[in-house]
Parts: C-alpha cells; structure tokens; sequence
C-alpha cells in the first residue's frame, strides 16, 4: 500500500470510494432511500475542485488503484471524506490516512482539527485519538435529509516531534 497525494484528473475514481464506502458501510446508520440520493453517480464539479485546493490524501493497492481517501479542509480545518473501498476495509488504510492528515496540519502549524462522523465511523475517530464533542444534525442537500452525525475533534501538539 502507498500513501500519495491525489491529483485532479482521478477525481471521478475518488467519488466512486466515497460512495461504494457509504453504501456498504452506512446502511446501519440511515435509511437506503437516504444512502441512495446521498450517493449519485455522477460527481459535482465541486468535488474535483475540493482535491485541488485541500490536502487530498489516496492510498493505493499494489496496482496502484486508489482503496482509500481523505482530506484536510484547509477551509475550516475539518477532516473530510475518510473512505475506503469495501473490499480493503481493516487493513488500516483509514488509520494512514488520518495520521498523513494529523502531520499535514502539523506542519501547517494547526492547533486543532474536527471532523462530523457518521455513527458507523464514531469507534474508529475514538481510536485515532479524537474526542466526541456532541451529536448534531447535518443538512445535506445531496441526500435531501438531515443526516446524524457526532462532531469530534483532536488538538495537534505542535510542539512534539
């Protein structure tokens, strides 16, 4: 497995692990309906401008297939779009991932970095090191529904290494 960073041009790819990893992995925490208008095929334009302007993590397979994202939102200092393809969950992808982004704001001089997860992820989040903050609601227009989320956070020490 390699870590990279993503380029533009794979963006589409990038979408396709972002909704194979909702649809199998969500469907204990919203409805198909849901998961369903939450995950279309065709990816916004956004999307690809988000792996542009943000620190856009991929970890590829030994064919060099991306497996498995994730982002730092130099917006609001967010974690985004953790997601790894169903076939190389448990393999800890999603753990390099968040430690490549846990250094990435490191050495942008980061003090504290959050995320909203969806309640299938919150065990993961806990074991990378954040705290849960709460429980809230996100709109998402995407999915035409308020989705449940917990918002969790971590401080970054930016005086250890």
């Amino acid at each position: 497995m390699t870590l990279r960073r993503a380029v533009p041009e794979e963006a589409e790819k990038l979408w396709q692990i972002r909704n194979q990893a909702i649809r199998a992995g969500c469907q204990s925490s919203y409805d198909a309906e849901v998961i369903d208008r939450w995950t279309p095929d065709l990816m916004p334009e956004s999307y690809r401008q988000v792996v542009i302007d943000n620190p856009f993590y991929v970890a590829v397979d030994e064919n060099g297939e991306p497996v498995a994202t994730g982002y730092l939102d130099l917006a609001i200092n967010s974690v985004e779009a953790v997601f790894t393809v169903p076939n190389a969950t448990g393999k800890g992808l999603a753990g390099k991932i968040i430690t490549a982004i846990k250094e990435e704001a490191h050495r942008r001089g980061i003090k504290r970095i959050t995320l909203s997860s969806t309640p299938n992820a919150h065990a993961f989040y806990l074991k990378q090191g954040f705290t849960t903050l709460g429980e809230n609601r996100y709109v998402s227009k995407l999915a035409g529904a308020e989705l449940r989320c917990i918002d969790m956070a971590i401080i970054i020490d930016n005086n250890a290494r």
